[in-house]
């Protein structure tokens, strides 16, 4: 069965970092794009970055391009998002995803597997 576990997550004072890693099992992760996503309180969902299937192609929202970085190591089945200068609006749950796809979207409704999430909190 496919899973994907989401990891990483925690409380970080505003300008702090954190690294999440997507964790996939029951499949390998070589053929599909992979997404992170986040949703605070009230608010959609929404694409945060994304990364194509070998890993060529990369985008972020622009909300935080420039402060995250996505890259996978298919050798591990793990995608990771790097986040830095962390500002308090970053704050959410953060969920990756897969799209059996070389290329990736920003599109929650492109993407059919799901993990289960973990909250980032930015707050001092």
């Amino acid at each position: 069965q496919l899973q994907l576990v989401e990891s990483g997550g925690g409380l970080v004072q505003p300008g702090g970092s954190l690294r999440l890693s997507c964790a996939a099992s029951g499949f390998t992760l070589d053929y599909y794009a992979i997404g992170w996503f986040r949703q605070a309180p009230g608010k959609e969902r929404e694409g945060v970055s994304c990364i194509s299937r070998i890993g060529g192609s990369t985008n972020y929202a622009d909300s935080v391009k420039g402060r995250f970085t996505i890259s996978r190591d298919n050798a591990r089945n793990t995608v990771y998002l790097q986040m830095s200068s962390l500002k308090p609006e970053d704050t959410a749950v953060y969920y990756c995803a897969a799209r059996r796809s070389y290329y990736c979207s920003g599109q929650v409704s492109e993407y059919r597997d799901w993990g289960q999430g973990t909250q980032v909190t930015v707050s001092s």
